[in-house]
């Protein structure tokens, strides 16, 4: 037999297996001289049940792009790489690159990302990338690619979470089956609802981080009043985001008749817990308040009796500073449904991967792979 290096050989088999794959068409290649067509038979096997038991999944949000490998059989997330959204030119390369990265090939996919998802014509709210999901899907040759809201994503993650995944801050026991909201700050705020269907969860998207913020006293009215004055229409997502927390710092400091520093988010929240700055402690404890009730609107808006979870960049950054703060007295002032509201459990989600944990799910359920 013509001996060739294994490593070669694989390459060239694998190369072969990708042309075939891109071009979409059958054709007859030329084998090496010697090499035995039953060792081509077992790797092109071998790849192609890796090809089968593996998809893409991403999270692409507005600072960082998630790529990893979910095991279509059971639901296993591997292989997470984490890359700097800023340092690609789009979302084709920086896929291309994780690929190449883990020396390995996929045909279907499914891809979370923070905008609205419309069309075939997909443009991020918080970053410059824009595609077409046809011309992706043709681009990195895959039989089947999915493009969902990024909170689409984490609420299909939910049924996945074990215990150890989730902390209670409040409520009571979650029904089964019941409807759930979960949302999130971070570089903006997401808002998606699940609910069951047939033995299927149907992930129900939105733009809630959109809708009017709610002043709910004095102190957010003028507060309101300030922001409106910069930005015209103020969202709930003009408080509740990175950039929403250095809102409510600037607001609160020229109320007291003082000139706002131009801080990041972080160092607000720093400042905020070693109290070296009144007003970054006062815009963290309204951050958390406004969090409280707006988690509360959304447990009324659908009976979220399945629960209340809240995902995101931010809170796990402070949470102790989080549990102790008006965060459920927030989400439990609701008047005459403060009884009702305070049956509904709320969770923070701690796992590290949310948004690929439910792109998988998603992914796996599109394929018929989900009981």
């Amino acid at each position: 037999m013509f001996e060739l290096e294994q490593t070669n050989f694989i390459y060239y088999v694998h190369a072969l297996i990708m042309r075939v794959i891109r071009a979409q068409t059958i054709y007859i290649p030329i084998i090496p001289d010697g090499i035995s067509f039953t060792y081509i038979v077992v790797l092109v096997n071998y790849w192609d049940i890796k090809m089968n038991l593996y998809g893409l999944v991403a999270d692409i949000g507005g600072t960082n792009a998630r790529l990893a490998l979910c095991n279509l059989k059971n639901g296993a997330i591997e292989q997470i790489e984490t890359y700097s959204a800023r340092q690609y030119a789009g979302l084709e390369s920086i896929i291309s690159h994780y690929l190449a990265e883990q020396n390995t090939v996929v045909t279907c996919a499914c891809i979370a990302i923070a905008c609205p998802i419309s069309g075939d014509w997909v443009e991020m709210t918080n970053h410059q990338w824009a595609f077409s999901i046809s011309e992706l899907k043709q681009t990195l040759g895959l039989e089947k690619l999915d493009v969902i809201n990024d909170f689409t994503a984490v609420s299909m993650a939910i049924p996945m979470l074990t215990e150890e995944y989730k902390v209670q801050l409040g409520g009571g026991k979650a029904v089964e089956d019941k409807p759930v909201a979960v949302y999130g700050a971070g570089t903006g705020l997401g808002v998606a609802h699940l609910i069951k269907v047939d033995k299927q969860w149907i992930s129900l998207p939105g733009e809630g981080g959109h809708v009017d913020f709610a002043a709910n006293s004095e102190e957010q009215d003028a507060i309101l009043a300030v922001l409106r004055r910069k930005l015209g229409h103020v969202s709930v997502e003009r408080i509740l985001s990175g950039s929403g927390l250095v809102n409510l710092y600037q607001a609160i400091t020229i109320l007291n008749h003082n000139q706002p520093e131009d801080l990041e988010p972080e160092t607000v929240t720093q400042r905020a817990l070693d109290e070296s700055c009144q007003y970054c402690h006062r815009a963290l404890s309204l951050f958390c308040e406004i969090m409280g009730r707006f988690g509360g609107n959304l447990a009324l808006n659908l009976g979220t009796f399945g629960g209340v979870y809240i995902a995101g960049g931010i809170v796990p950054r402070f949470l102790d500073f989080f549990k102790q703060s008006n965060f459920l007295h927030g989400f439990e002032d609701k008047g005459r449904f403060k009884t009702l509201i305070q049956q509904i459990p709320v969770y923070l989600i701690t796992h590290p991967q949310p948004g690929l944990l439910g792109s998988g799910t998603y992914l796996r359920q599109q394929l018929s792979l989900v009981d």
